[in-house]
């Protein structure tokens, strides 16, 4: 498949460039979501990650990542 997006000018050379990095913007939630999943799973804390979480932060974290994917669904999009 070939995809071919066009823009024109220096105007829009911040609209190319978010279309180019699109990638690893959805590697940078990936990340994200692993971080978050590493204290719901594996109870790592957030703030120390050579710390065991405290309950209200595996309580935060499993709601964050909760709203994000909420968010990302609003958009059509999956981190998976």
């Amino acid at each position: 498949m070939k995809i071919t997006i066009e823009f024109d000018g220096i105007e829009e050379k911040e609209d190319a460039r978010t279309a180019l990095d699109g990638y690893k913007w959805k590697l940078a939630m990936w990340d994200l979501d692993q971080l978050l999943r590493s204290t719901t799973k594996y109870d790592v804390s957030l703030l120390n990650r050579n710390e065991q979480a405290s309950e209200g932060e595996c309580e935060v974290a499993e709601k964050l990542r909760e709203e994000i994917r909420d968010i990302l669904e609003s958009y059509g999009l999956k981190l998976d």
